[in-house]
């Protein structure tokens, strides 16, 4: 994460493990309340909570039974504490049929369709060693299998991609792949693949298939085939509980709660062959656990003149899904909102180092003072990020215009990994935490609104090596073909170059954009100075503008 880093030092690091051994009561019992919380959603029974699962079901349940037996009122669908939203999860098979020579091929066995194939029926006659407009065309993936044969990072499905993209343009009906090598190719139907379908019908014929029906090469068979995908989607739940206390301004405190599971969307950083559970202690048990404690405390605290709402978000992990929903289907009116408070990783306080992030903090003017007075009896080193952007939660808030602070202890070794575990988390830093947070609000009870400042945005989600930004906030919950902006930077090039939020680009210089990953692999192709031109839809429209990368 970039920062603009601004060390404050109160007291010495002589804060130690000593501080443990001087807990108040009630301070060793909101550590064992913390150890529980963190010990349960990151346990195995949960596996990892992925958005959308029995795991994170069993999550919701967990901070549901919190809010009430704290006293917050449900403020989520139909009276409920849960509060539904959409993921898109990628395409499945719904009916498909495909026959050679009038023998039907079983499907999974003998053939499968790839995730993006196009749907539509196709009927042909066409030789395998010949490729002839209008008529299906078949490609042995051998030569790509067999260069690649010592290259781990070989992504098969973009070089498949690609093939059906380039036999489509040249005449193509449809593109039927099979391997005749001896080497596994490893392709298996992943509907997380299918975000973005192709032009035409695309099917793969297994080593089962190919031996049965594609033996000789030089013959003509006749094809025909049908396809029918379907969308395949799975609902992630926000938690939301309320302490309304009839004030005109409401104060956000959330954490999300959903983790990885098994890695299954792709954004674990383990390498091991084994299913593995990522736990997601830190990331973000350690969040949830304080959202819940604070909620307590806030319950328990006298004569607060503002409402407080605690929020649980799911579907962070997945481009901040719930977050986002959230924002735009706000149980209260987001005018009232006064601002927002996100914990995000807050269990790996540093004993040594006591670093803190503190995010959001140019978004409102009344944070530095606000935070400069309430440390007088912390000991933290604090990094204080400017930006209301990042990769957590904050982010739909300022997008909204809403003042955010964002709390992080920082990356660490574990991150998205199975290593993540609850016996690796520093309670007793995050108890410090979480009455840093709680004087914070303290002192903000019954204050105006403060003032919303827009910051410099980051580009996050594009790796930080890239020579060049176009300075937009992609929709990651788009599921279309394309990547629609959320949000644009001021003074970056897309702005300059016309692009508004809602536009979605297609096309970035010569290379075609389908999906985020897509976009970042385009935008690695320029550097500082270089021109070309980005192509967008807005609504109807095709527009096309000249992009100045600076």
């Amino acid at each position: 994460m970039t920062r603009s880093i601004l060390i404050l030092l109160i007291f010495s690091q002589a804060f130690s493990s000593a501080f443990s051994q001087k807990l108040k009561k009630a301070d060793k019992e909101l550590v064992l309340e913390l150890q529980t919380d963190v010990g349960y959603l990151a346990g195995d029974k949960l596996e990892g909570r992925r958005s959308g699962t029995a795991g994170e079901s069993l999550a919701s349940d967990y901070i549901v039974a919190s809010f009430v037996k704290t006293g917050l009122k449900p403020m989520g669908d139909s009276g409920t504490f849960l509060q539904r939203f959409e993921i898109y999860d990628g395409r499945d098979i719904s009916q498909t049929r495909f026959s050679i020579n009038n023998s039907v091929l079983v499907l999974n066995t003998e053939y499968f369709p790839l995730p993006y194939s196009a749907p539509g029926k196709v009927t042909g006659s066409p030789a395998i060693a010949l490729q002839e407009s209008g008529s299906p065309w078949f490609y042995d993936l051998r030569e790509i299998i067999e260069a690649a044969q010592n290259n781990p990072h070989l992504d098969i499905h973009k070089q498949m991609r690609e093939k059906i993209r380039l036999f489509a343009s040249k005449g193509a009906s449809a593109v039927i792949f099979y391997n005749s090598s001896r080497q596994e190719d490893g392709i298996v139907f992943d509907p997380a693949e299918g975000i973005q379908a192709e032009k035409i019908p695309a099917l793969y014929v297994t080593k089962a298939g190919r031996r049965k029906y594609l033996k000789d090469i030089s013959q003509s068979l006749d094809v025909d085939l049908d396809v029918e995908m379907v969308e395949k989607k799975r609902w992630g739940h926000n938690v939301i509980g309320y302490l309304d206390l009839d004030a005109p301004l409401t104060v956000v405190i959330g954490a999300h709660y959903d983790h990885l599971g098994y890695g299954e969307d792709g954004n674990s950083l383990y390498r091991g062959t084994d299913k593995m559970v990522h736990p997601g202690a830190d990331d973000n048990a350690s969040g949830t656990a304080a959202l819940m404690e604070l909620a307590h405390l806030m319950k328990k605290t006298k004569g607060l003149r503002t409402n407080y709402l605690f929020v649980a978000f799911s579907g962070e992990e997945s481009g901040l899904i719930g977050s986002k929903y959230f924002t735009e289907h706000c149980p209260i009116a987001l005018s009232k909102i006064s601002y927002m408070v996100n914990m995000d990783m807050i269990g790996r306080l540093n004993d040594s180092t006591h670093s803190l992030t503190i995010g959001g903090y140019g978004t409102s003017p009344q944070w530095s003072d606000l935070i400069a007075g309430t440390l007088n009896k912390k000991v933290f080193v604090l990094n204080l990020d400017s930006s209301g952007t990042g990769p957590s939660d904050h982010t739909s808030f300022y997008l909204k215009g809403i003042p955010v602070l964002f709390f992080f202890t920082g990356i660490h070794a574990d991150y998205h990994r199975p290593t993540d575990l609850a016996e690796k988390i520093n309670y007793t830093g995050e108890l410090q935490i979480i009455h840093f947070i709680y004087a914070i609000l303290e002192k903000m009870d019954g204050m105006n609104k403060p003032a919303f400042v827009k910051t410099r945005d980051k580009q996050f989600g594009v790796a930080p090596a890239f020579n060049v930004t176009l300075g937009i906030m992609p929709d990651y919950s788009f599921p279309g073909s394309g990547l629609r902006i959320d949000a644009i930077t001021e003074g970056r090039p897309a702005e300059k170059a016309g692009l508004k939020a809602g536009d979605v680009i297609i096309k970035l210089g010569d290379y075609a954009v389908i999906s985020l990953q897509t976009y970042m692999e385009a935008l690695s192709k320029f550097n500082r100075g270089d021109q070309t031109t980005v192509e967008v839809l807005r609504g109807k429209e095709d527009i096309k503008a000249a992009v100045q990368f600076k």
